[in-house]
């Protein structure tokens, strides 16, 4: 019996070009023949089946487009061929399968009422968990012992301590950005020198303590968000329950603590690099030397400027702490839902953070911080 797959081209008794399939035609013998026929440019009135040895749903499919394409037709063959090609052919007479769709306006009302549904639960499941989160508060104030210290002072490290580096260099470069682009639009009206205004207010008032949330947040927020989820989607969560350990007591709470207490040191370690930014530029474009330039800000900028910054920035570390932890224990299903509440907990928190800068904003010009 043969093994490979052959076709030849003849003619009939009629006239007819006929083009005789030999041979077993399987999914695994009809490359080469079906390379050779598409690059075949005569073409023929009849597809033989009859020495045919095998055929399955692929070589039923190849003698069918083959036919198709020279609008020939198949001769010959077996019932077993007969019955595969009339069901390829079925299957492509059928109509293209499509979910059905709804129009437009439908689509987009019936979208916007799942989001209002989602954020509806969304608020009330933060609610809850603020809730939760100022219940275990409580009990560690009945019960001081039972507050982990030493994951305070590892979150203090990891918060605080291991991200200096890297906010002390955007903040020095913010610095100088502003002290440069400041200067530029200045000069046109001759008052370089209230550079030393813009960098100080503006720095240890809005942009140090801002900078430096968003920072956080991408840092510190998306790994809470990371790793207690992790812990969730490993059960480590629900064994801490069963040996009676409260993961809000043990997880969150030194979490958002080191968060609310580091984002007042880092925004003020912030203010002060992009003021150090600000005065080495200074000093090297505008001529205004950079202890002068120092000295300068303690006479330009009011003390409330000080306070402002410090007080939004335990508010912008609270939120950022309860936005990573949040996202993290509502984790549930696969890996990949990781990924998802970690993303939305960095835009949530930037998001809330920039949100409530504005406000703040409004507020404290309004009882004369301004």
């Amino acid at each position: 019996m043969a093994t490979e797959a052959h076709y030849t081209l003849e003619q009939n008794g009629e006239g007819r070009t006929v083009l005789r399939l030999s041979g077993p035609f399987l999914l695994s013998t009809i490359g080469d023949v079906e390379a050779d026929l598409r690059k075949m440019d005569r073409g023929f009135d009849a597809v033989d089946l009859a020495e045919v040895s095998e055929i399955d749903t692929v070589g039923a499919w190849f003698a069918c487009s083959v036919a198709r394409d020279n609008s020939a037709e198949i001769v010959n063959a077996s019932p077993r061929a007969e019955r595969l090609i009339e069901a390829v052919g079925q299957s492509e007479n059928e109509a293209p399968m499509a979910a059905p769709r709804l129009p437009l306006l439908e689509r987009a009302s019936e979208t916007m009422g799942t989001k209002v549904f989602a954020a509806r639960a969304g608020a009330v499941n933060i609610i809850g968990f603020i809730g939760q989160v100022l219940i275990g508060a409580g009990a560690l104030i009945r019960h001081p012992r039972r507050f982990r210290y030493r994951a305070l002072v590892s979150q203090f490290e990891k918060v605080g301590v291991n991200s200096l580096p890297i906010i002390g260099l955007m903040s020095f470069l913010i610095g100088i950005v502003i002290a440069q682009q400041g200067a530029t639009q200045l000069q046109y009206f001759g008052a370089e020198s209230l550079t030393v205004n813009l960098v100080g207010r503006i720095t240890l008032r809005e942009l140090g303590v801002l900078m430096t949330a968003i920072m956080v947040a991408g840092r510190s927020g998306s790994a809470f968000a990371a790793q207690i989820g992790t812990m969730k989607l490993t059960e480590e969560i629900d064994a801490m329950r069963t040996i009676g350990i409260s993961p809000i007591e043990a997880l969150v709470i030194p979490r958002i603590l080191a968060c609310v207490f580091m984002m007042i040191l880092l925004g003020f370690y912030a203010s002060i690099m992009a003021i150090i930014g600000g005065a080495v530029i200074s000093d090297i474009m505008l001529g205004i030397p950079f202890w002068t330039f120092l000295l300068r800000i303690q006479e330009v900028v009011p003390t409330y400027d000080v306070w402002v910054g410090l007080i939004k920035a335990p508010v912008f570390g609270l939120i950022i702490a309860v936005a990573g932890c949040y996202q993290g224990m509502q984790v549930h299903g696969n890996s990949e839902e990781v990924g998802q509440r970690t993303t939305k907990a960095v835009v949530q928190a930037i998001f809330t953070v920039i949100v409530l800068d504005a406000f703040f904003a409004v507020f404290f010009t309004e009882v004369g911080w301004a």
